[in-house]
């Protein structure tokens, strides 16, 4: 009898045993509880970012501008002056920069040049952008001459066998460097032209001017006023001996003479 109440006390010790939690250990509950505070009382500098940096995509990424993107001067090379047909400043570039990828001289022959500017202009309502050649006749070469001065063979019949080149600015096959300060303003003047140019009046206030076209042909007056935005000019012209403000058009009118 007494060995059966052993057994039932035995059985009811070992399923308490397992119905009982586990034992945490004290002192890694205090470690964890520890850590979440520090993460939560974490001090966040006044004005930074709590969010990682956005990713710049790369087709937010201005276009590569060779005249901007790139040193004023590359080791062992200058610029020169190459001149060239007019109006043919474009098809010369074009022609020498594909000839060298072609021939893989891009060693010796490195950028070449043809700064250029957008206008807008505005007539009878209509807009229209125009590119003019800030330099027109030339073209501006980034070259590796030889020790003696002499542009390389391969380079030089390249340059000479194209469609309206001239020669370049110098003597007897050696092509004059062109100084620091010359180059620094052709390549500011080389920067990629802006896509929504501003209309572009030669016109200030002040000016006197005769009216060349429309129903106040040839009176003249005094501009006083340049909406560059309108492609207009206010002028104040004298009519029946009384000063009268009339808006023209920038094309309409003309600096007076003397």
């Amino acid at each position: 009898m007494q060995d059966a109440q052993d057994k039932v006390d035995s059985s009811t010790d070992s399923a308490a045993a397992e119905t009982t939690a586990p034992e945490v250990d004290q002192e890694a509950a205090t470690q964890v509880e520890g850590d979440a505070e520090v993460s939560e009382s974490k001090e966040v500098t006044p004005g930074a970012s709590t969010e990682a940096p956005e990713q710049k995509q790369s087709g937010e990424d201005e276009p590569f501008d060779p005249a901007v993107d790139l040193p004023m001067y590359r080791e062992g090379m200058d610029w020169f002056v190459l001149r060239v047909a007019s109006n043919k400043e474009s098809y010369v570039r074009e022609t020498l920069v594909r000839k060298v990828q072609i021939e893989q001289l891009e060693h010796l022959v490195g950028r070449i040049m043809v700064p250029t500017e957008k206008t807008k202009t505005l007539k009878g309502g209509k807009h229209r952008v125009t590119e003019t050649k800030l330099y027109p006749g030339y073209v501006f070469v980034e070259m590796h001459l030889e020790k003696d001065g002499r542009i390389p063979q391969d380079v030089f019949f390249l340059i000479k066998e194209t469609t309206g080149v001239g020669d370049f600015v110098g003597t007897a096959g050696r092509p004059t460097p062109m100084a620091a300060h010359e180059v620094e303003k052709m390549l500011f003047d080389s920067r990629q032209p802006e896509e929504t140019p501003t209309v572009k009046l030669e016109f200030e206030r002040g000016d006197n001017v005769t009216i060349k076209e429309g129903p106040f042909e040839n009176y003249e007056g005094t501009v006083d006023e340049v909406m560059p935005d309108k492609g207009l000019v206010r002028v104040l012209v004298t009519i029946f001996g009384r000063q009268a403000p009339i808006e023209l058009e920038y094309w309409q009118i003309q600096k007076a003479e003397g």
